[in-house]
């Protein structure tokens, strides 16, 4: 099966399906470029709206903590109740007996309500919590939290309003603390504080240079199942000095979470934020899949949020997990959280795995101004997705297109091969002409040989024939040169031909002398090198059939060893056969003379022959 060029059909599809392939590996680059850069801009503008969205939360927060602060009558009862507080010597029963103190608390309450805080704190310069807006359920000469101590001096130092990021409230410890042992321990802090980290290089979440608790230990000091905020403005008196902070309380599950959640892509995007340890602060939107991977508590009410290390399971997907062991606490955060800790503010669509273990791409952040890092990731899975399915019907066509290449080399091949036995089967079983065909005993790149037998001589015979699928014109020119050329010669030495023509079927054949013997390529390959008399009586014999031709203006043009036949002739041995005509050249002028070549032409038709062949 052949095209119109010769070609096989079978080569298209597999040139269609090497085009498609060469195409689908250039396009999976291009689309993988294009898909990265929209996933880039798509995660920078989600990270962007999460992060103004946050500022404009907190600034809101600040500005509403800051107006309930400078409010005449808070201030008042304030600073009052800060007064009493120095002049009680911290006495807890002496404050409680205080009106202020009720009556500040009467008056926050309504008012906290209808902006949406749960309570209020009044803490003193001395970073102790001298009251609050709950009624009955306050121990008064509460210390600060020491993670907060940094926030708190800041605020005193600075006069600004501060916000502190989500923590899990403690267990207060027993009273007996003493103003002087606050006023000493309020100095001590600011001291190291003041020396451990230069004001424009501190972050709104700096611990202590001497009590900065470890990574592992500071997610058990905040481990519980309330998470809190606080946002707290200074409280001045009439000459603008800081005399204490009110210290506003928020649930971060209603507001600070809820805002990092809106912006979502997809069924894996999420947006959270996490402080310089890598500690979770808000809540993850796999809380169920975290519980269980044993990460999280596997409770009702358990929230991953300060109770989670943002760090790399090491394997995907990870199996298991204990939060508690040793193994856990040594692990690295995720490439994400530690370029974020770091400082750093990028986007990445390299997939990297996030804290479950998952491939992830992602942008993140680090908000100096609020002391926490931002990251918003998506699933590598779900962002490559349409790329993958590209991909796949990629392949599925290569594969069709090579398994209908197979197919049609399969049945292009099956098709010539039993063509050729049904020719062969039909000529056996045909007369051409008056030859019988009786035994196939040669194929060579002109056609095929069979020995006949004429149908009234009864003479062995040689019958030459083109097969159907080689029956292209210049096939059949040539073979019709060879055996009118060869019908004009009558040397004894020259093959001789009787017959030739065409079949109904097309087929053209020619029909010449059967000879029994071997050609001296044969020969040689047999028995080796031949005296020197057998050699001159053959040479004879070629050259005599030879000069026939010249003589008639004929050149074989293709003598060797292999178209001399040796064969037995009426008793006579080794009388020899000049055969295969088919490349002879004829050369006559105009009155149909023999033209004499000279040498430097004749060179030259031979290499012109040789670079055709």
């Amino acid at each position: 099966m052949t095209g119109r060029f010769g070609q096989p059909f079978w080569v298209v599809p597999l040139a269609i399906a090497g085009l498609v392939a060469l195409f689908g590996w250039w396009g999976n680059r291009r689309l993988r470029q294009t898909i990265e850069e929209e996933l880039k801009a798509d995660l920078t503008a989600t990270l962007n709206a999460n992060v103004t969205a946050l500022e404009i939360w907190t600034t809101n927060q600040t500005k509403l903590a800051t107006a309930l602060a400078e409010e005449p009558r808070v201030q008042t009862l304030a600073i009052r109740v800060l007064e009493a507080f120095d002049q009680s010597g911290g006495d807890s029963k002496k404050l409680l007996a205080l009106p202020e103190v009720e009556e500040l608390c009467n008056y926050l309450r309504p008012r906290l309500n209808k902006v949406g805080y749960g309570m209020a704190n009044l803490v003193s310069t001395n970073l102790v919590v001298v009251a609050n807006s709950m009624r009955g359920r306050f121990r008064p000469v509460t210390p600060v939290y020491d993670e907060h101590l940094a926030r708190f001096s800041e605020l005193f130092a600075s006069g600004q309003p501060i916000l502190i990021t989500p923590f899990k409230p403690k267990r207060p410890p027993d009273a007996g603390f003493r103003a002087g042992a606050r006023q000493t321990r309020g100095a001590e802090f600011a001291r190291r504080f003041d020396n451990s980290v230069p004001s424009r290089e501190r972050a709104t979440n700096d611990f202590p240079g001497s009590e900065r608790p470890p990574p592992p230990e500071l997610a058990r000091i905040r481990r519980g199942d309330v998470t809190l905020m606080q946002v707290a403005a200074p409280i001045h008196d009439n000459t603008g000095v800081v005399r204490g902070a009110l210290a506003l309380i928020i649930n971060p599950d209603a507001e600070f979470t809820r805002i990092l959640s809106v912006a979502r892509s997809g069924k894996s995007g999420e947006t959270y934020a996490f402080d310089q340890h890598g500690l979770l602060i808000s809540r993850s939107r796999f809380d169920d899949q975290l519980k269980k991977m044993g990460l999280i508590e596997d409770r009702p009410d358990a929230s991953s949020a300060l109770n989670l290390r943002l760090t790399d399971p090491g394997i995907d997907p990870p199996k298991r997990l204990n939060p508690q062991d040793a193994a856990s606490a040594s692990r690295p955060l995720t490439r994400i959280v530690a370029d974020a800790a770091a400082g750093g503010n990028r986007v990445d669509v390299n997939p990297s795995r996030d804290y479950r273990g998952v491939p992830v791409v992602g942008a993140w952040r680090w908000l100096p101004q609020l002391g926490f890092g931002v990251a918003t990731q998506i699933d590598a899975d779900e962002a490559f997705q349409s790329l993958r399915v590209l991909k796949f019907l990629f392949i599925i066509l290569v594969l069709l297109l090579m398994l209908c290449s197979t197919g049609m080399f399969v049945f292009s091949y099956l098709n010539v091969t039993w063509r050729r036995r049904l020719s062969e089967a039909e000529l056996k079983l045909k007369q051409l002409g008056q030859y019988t065909l009786e035994e196939k005993i040669g194929e060579g790149g002109m056609g095929v040989v069979y020995r006949a037998r004429h149908a009234l001589m009864r003479r062995e015979t040689a019958v030459k024939l083109l097969l159907p699928d080689r029956a292209d014109p210049e096939s059949i020119e040539r073979f019709e040169r060879e055996v009118c050329l060869t019908c004009r010669l009558t040397h004894p030495n020259t093959i001789q031909v009787y017959d030739y023509g065409h079949t109904p079927e097309g087929i053209f054949y020619y029909a010449m002398e059967y000879l029994h013997g071997l050609n001296l390529h044969q020969l040689v390959a047999r028995f080796g090198p031949q005296p020197e008399g057998r050699v001159v009586h053959i040479l004879t014999q070629i050259c005599d059939a030879l000069a026939e031709a010249h003589a008639l203006g004929l050149v074989h043009r293709d003598i060797k060893p292999a178209n001399v036949f040796l064969c037995d002739r009426g008793g006579v041995a080794d009388c020899v056969k000049v055969l295969d005509f088919g490349l002879v050249r004829e050369y006559l002028d105009a009155n149909r003379e023999p033209v004499y070549l000279t040498a430097t032409r004749s060179d030259q038709e031979r290499r012109s022959q040789r670079s055709a062949q």
